[in-house]
C-alpha cells in the first residue's frame, strides 16, 4: 500500500508541474521564436475540417441506432488500425515515443474522447448546420481561456469581438425562445472542450509529433469508452459495417491533419478554415435529411464568423506591431 501510495503522490506531482510548465509556456513563449510552414498548416486544416465534416456526418446516421459512447469506441478503434499497421508494419517505432510530455498527452486524450462524445451528441439531437454553426462559438472561448487559466490580457477589441460573437450565437438559438435546450447546451459544452483542445494541440506540437499525439488520443480513447461498452453496445449490421469502418477512418485523418495544422500555422489561421465546416454541413444535411438552417442560423453564424475574423485581424495587428 506504501509503495502504490508513493506511485500516486509522484504521478500527481509530475502532472502538477508539467500543467504549470504548459501554462508558463503558453503565455511566455513569443511566437517569432517558432518556426512555421503557414501554408502547409492551412493546407491540413481545409482536409482536416472536411474529414471532420464526414465524420460527424456518419455519426449522426449511426446514432439512430446506436449510442453515441459506442460510435465513438468505434472511431477510436478502428482510427487506430492505420497507425499500428504504419508502426509494426513500417517499423515506425517513432510513433510510439514520447519525447517529453507523456502526461500532457494523456490529459489531451482524455479530454479529447470526452469532446468526441459531446460533440456526437451535439450532432444526434440537432440538424448538421445548426450544431456546426453553434460549435464555432469554441474560438470566443479562447480569449476567455486565456484570462482566467493563463493570465492574459485581453484589450476592448477582443472583448468587443467575443460580446459580438455570444450575440450572434444567441441569435442563432433563437430570440423567441424557440430552443432546443438540450442540444444547444451540449453544443456549447462540446464548444468549450474544442477551445481548450486547440490550446492543448497548439503547445503539444513544439513537443511532440502528430502521429505520436494522435495515436495515443485514439489509443486512450478506445480504452476510455470501452469501458461503457457492456452497457450501451448493439450488435452492428452489415450495412453498419462500412459506416462504422468510414467513422473511424475519416476521424483518425481529421485528428492527424489538424495536429499538422496546429504544430505548422498559429491557432487564428488554423481556426478561420473551420468556417468551411457550414458549407459541408449544409450540404450533407440537405442531401441526406433534407434539412435547410432557418435564415437565423445563417445569420447568426455569419455573425459568429465576423467576430472571430475580428480577432484574427486584431492578433495579426500586434504581431506586426510586436
Amino acid at each position: 500500500m506504501a509503495a502504490v501510495a508513493r506511485a500516486t503522490a509522484a504521478f500527481f506531482r509530475s502532472l502538477y508541474r508539467d500543467i504549470r510548465l504548459f501554462f508558463a509556456l503558453m503565455s511566455a513563449t513569443p511566437e517569432h521564436t517558432r518556426k512555421d510552414n503557414v501554408v502547409l498548416g492551412m493546407t491540413a486544416a481545409v482536409g482536416a475540417y472536411f474529414m471532420f465534416s464526414v465524420m460527424v456526418m456518419i455519426a449522426k446516421i449511426l446514432s439512430t441506432n446506436h449510442s453515441v459512447i459506442e460510435i465513438a469506441f468505434y472511431r477510436n478503434l478502428i482510427g487506430s488500425v492505420p497507425f499500428l499497421v504504419v508502426i509494426f508494419a513500417f517499423g515506425r517505432r517513432d510513433i510510439l515515443r514520447l519525447r517529453s510530455k507523456p502526461t500532457l498527452v494523456v490529459i489531451r486524450a482524455f479530454i479529447g474522447t470526452i469532446s468526441l462524445v459531446t460533440t456526437f451528441a451535439a450532432y444526434s439531437l440537432m440538424p448538421l448546420a445548426d450544431t456546426t454553426a453553434l460549435l464555432f462559438a469554441a474560438s470566443l472561448f479562447i480569449p476567455i481561456l486565456g484570462v482566467l487559466v493563463l493570465k492574459e490580457s485581453v484589450g476592448p477589441y477582443r472583448w468587443s469581438a467575443v460580446v459580438l460573437g455570444f450575440a450572434g450565437v444567441l441569435i442563432m438559438v433563437r430570440p423567441t425562445g424557440d430552443v432546443f435546450v438540450l442540444g444547444v447546451s451540449v453544443a456549447m459544452c462540446a464548444a468549450l472542450m474544442h477551445a481548450t483542445l486547440q490550446i492543448i494541440l497548439r503547445y503539444l506540437g513544439r513537443f511532440e509529433s502528430p502521429e505520436t499525439i494522435s495515436f495515443y488520443f485514439l489509443g486512450v480513447g478506445t480504452l476510455l469508452t470501452a469501458l461503457a461498452m457492456p452497457f450501451v453496445a448493439v450488435t452492428p449490421t452489415l450495412s453498419e459495417a462500412p459506416l462504422l469502418v468510414g467513422v473511424g477512418l475519416s476521424g483518425a485523418t481529421a485528428q492527424w491533419l489538424l495536429s499538422i495544422a496546429y504544430k505548422n500555422a498559429p491557432a487564428a489561421v488554423v481556426t478561420v478554415f473551420n468556417y468551411t465546416s457550414i458549407v459541408w454541413a449544409t450540404l450533407f444535411g440537405w442531401m441526406i435529411w433534407n434539412e435547410w438552417p432557418l435564415p437565423v442560423v445563417f445569420t447568426g453564424a455569419a455573425v459568429v464568423i465576423a467576430s472571430n475574423l475580428l480577432i484574427v485581424w486584431r492578433e495579426s495587428r500586434l504581431r506586426v506591431v510586436q
